[in-house]
């Protein structure tokens, strides 16, 4: 099956010189949750907003559905729903005015029951008839997405959706994309939230410095870059690390009470054979502790490694 997005040596240049994206080639799959993580200033909005035809990209194509999105960009539109960064709604609109207009702006006919159901699922039926100037910030940030959905697109991007919103929209988001996804939708999704990505995420993009540095599948690739540690604290301080312990990776710290194991997590390693060792060697473990590598931990490295 061909993607539904395909992104192919598309770059960005302005007229200061500065290059925003530098040959970023990326296909997304129909139906799938697509994570594009990256810093502040990474890229991220702006191959966003190429996609959706707000900017146009300085080489590359861009196609949605199999449309290219410059030669046939009002089918390829028609396809993509875009809940932005910024909250841009018209303050002195009720509600349910700005979303019915948002749906026929692409041509689609009315249809109130589906815009009933769409402010029902966002929580947003009880404000039908409230101007948005009166809303709350995370009120808006509904609308938004209401707005995105209005005419049913296939495609949607979400940049930012839970920025500065609170907890319980946070959790209607994830609850409202999901069923998005086992309707057929593709999502593509930016956050700083990284738990959002680990959350609900297919795959995963990391962006830095306007280059797509990793796209992977989640699981494999916390399988790949995460790690397991390990924490042993012990009875008595041990001055250096035992010569028979040489070969397993460890560290002292604490003052020498904590003996620190680290491993990759696709190594499967048998921490007993450790502690069987420990025992062995007549090192007493008062306590332990385990860690495993989180998408942030791996998202971090990533960055940092490039920085």
């Amino acid at each position: 099956m061909p993607p539904v997005i395909s992104i192919q040596g598309v770059t960005k240049s302005y007229a200061g010189g500065f290059q925003a994206l530098k040959l970023v080639n990326l296909d997304i799959d129909r139906g799938e949750i697509f994570a594009l993580l990256g810093p502040n200033g990474a890229g991220k909005t702006t191959l966003i907003n190429i996609v959706c035809g707000i900017v146009t990209a300085s080489a590359g194509t861009v196609t949605a559905d199999g449309h290219d999105i410059v030669r046939d960009y009002r089918a390829a539109r028609a396809m993509i729903g875009l809940v932005p960064q910024e909250l841009s709604t018209d303050a002195f609109e009720t509600v349910w005015a700005t979303v019915s207009f948002s749906r026929g702006l692409f041509g689609r006919a009315p249809n109130p029951q589906f815009i009933e159901g769409l402010l029902r699922d966002l929580s947003l039926l009880d404000k039908r008839n409230s101007k948005i100037m009166t809303l709350s910030g995370g009120m808006k940030r509904r609308v938004m997405i209401a707005k995105a959905l209005s005419h049913e697109p296939q495609i949607l991007f979400l940049d930012e959706p839970t920025a500065g919103v609170d907890v319980e929209l946070r959790r209607d988001m994830w609850a409202l994309v999901r069923g998005l996804r086992q309707r057929g939708v593709t999502i593509i999704l930016t956050t700083h939230y990284i738990e959002e990505a680990e959350e609900m995420a297919d795959r995963v993009g990391v962006i830095s410095k306007g280059t797509l540095v990793l796209v992977e599948d989640k699981k494999e690739l916390m399988k790949k870059l995460g790690k397991k540690q390990l924490t042993l604290h012990l009875a008595a301080a041990l001055r250096q690390i035992p010569g028979e312990l040489q070969s397993w990776d460890l560290d002292l710290r604490a003052e020498g009470y904590d003996l620190v194991y680290t491993a990759n997590s696709a190594d499967g390693v048998d921490i007993s054979m450790l502690l069987k060792r420990l025992s062995e060697l007549g090192i007493v473990i008062k306590d332990l502790q385990t860690h495993q590598s989180s998408l942030e931990d791996i998202f971090v490295n990533l960055v940092s490694e490039r920085a």
